[in-house]
């Protein structure tokens, strides 16, 4: 079975928030060692946030090790004309295969709604790009976008739920996430559920949430990843919850949501 995660950052000389690891460097070596010890093939690298040199570092690390990591990046969208040219500038580096937006600062919180937004979709969707976005604050804004662009592949962070809550509080967006699955073109990332959980291995008051969403979205578009710099277990942890613990979850169905429908919603050739 082909096991790829759907959300990772690296990082190098800098913290990021609380919430992730605090060291100053987790590199493409760091991951890879996790990787071989936890029985995952592959990465989607996410560079992290606005972190000055992140889209180098993913896609560099992609450059080296083009089998193992393929990346998410991004381009500031309130500069049209400059991301423009910077797009098709990283569009032509090994790896690069669609975009990923948090809007997390103050200064970003607005991006979502107020329009700064409209432009990159319509021209992630006439080059085929992807969009992945951490969601959970304007789901019914998604669905709006995906209506006005049928042909434009969304990605939805960490089950439509935000990474700072736990348990019930963090399922409150359930339902809207679930009204998203009539939309063909949004798919859920099961990314980031261990965090989600007061619980401990292998986090089981949450079992019947991840339930819902493979109901409701299918295998075919419901992705497992980790956001592993701020999961409470181990990598083997992370993969061994889905593969051994989720009793629903087996066959071609598994093998889909472990890797296989990623690389296909993102256009991934991974041959492993």
């Amino acid at each position: 079975m082909l096991v790829v995660d759907s959300q990772v950052h690296i990082w190098e000389n800098i913290m990021l928030p609380p919430i992730h690891r605090q060291v100053e460097t987790y590199s493409k070596d760091d991951l890879l060692q996790e990787m071989e010890t936890a029985g995952v093939d592959a990465v989607l690298l996410h560079p992290p946030g606005a972190v000055p040199g992140g889209n180098e570092l993913a896609l560099a690390a992609s450059a080296a090790h083009p089998d193992k990591f393929a990346v998410l990046g991004w381009v500031p969208p309130d500069t049209p004309k400059e991301s423009r040219e910077l797009l098709d500038e990283r569009l032509k580096e090994t790896g690069m295969l669609g975009l990923r937006y948090i809007f997390m600062q103050p200064e970003r919180k607005n991006w979502p709604t107020d329009g700064t937004m409209n432009w990159l979709y319509q021209l992630a969707e006439e080059k085929g790009l992807p969009v992945g976005l951490l969601a959970h604050s304007f789901l019914p804004t998604v669905g709006e976008v995906a209506e006005r662009h049928p042909g434009l592949r969304i990605l939805i962070d960490h089950m439509g739920v935000s990474p700072f809550l736990k348990d019930d509080e963090a399922f409150e967006t359930l339902t809207e996430l679930v009204r998203l699955a009539k939309y063909p073109n949004i798919a859920v990332k099961l990314s980031g559920a261990p965090s989600n959980s007061s619980d401990k291995y292998p986090y089981k008051n949450i079992h019947d949430n991840i339930q819902r969403l493979f109901d409701s979205f299918g295998p075919n578009r419901c992705f497992w990843g980790t956001d592993l710099s701020r999961m409470p277990c181990s990598y083997k942890e992370c993969v061994t919850m889905f593969t051994e613990e989720l009793t629903w979850l087996s066959g071609d169905d598994l093998d889909l949501v472990m890797g296989r429908a990623l690389c296909d919603w993102i256009g991934w050739d991974l041959k492993v």
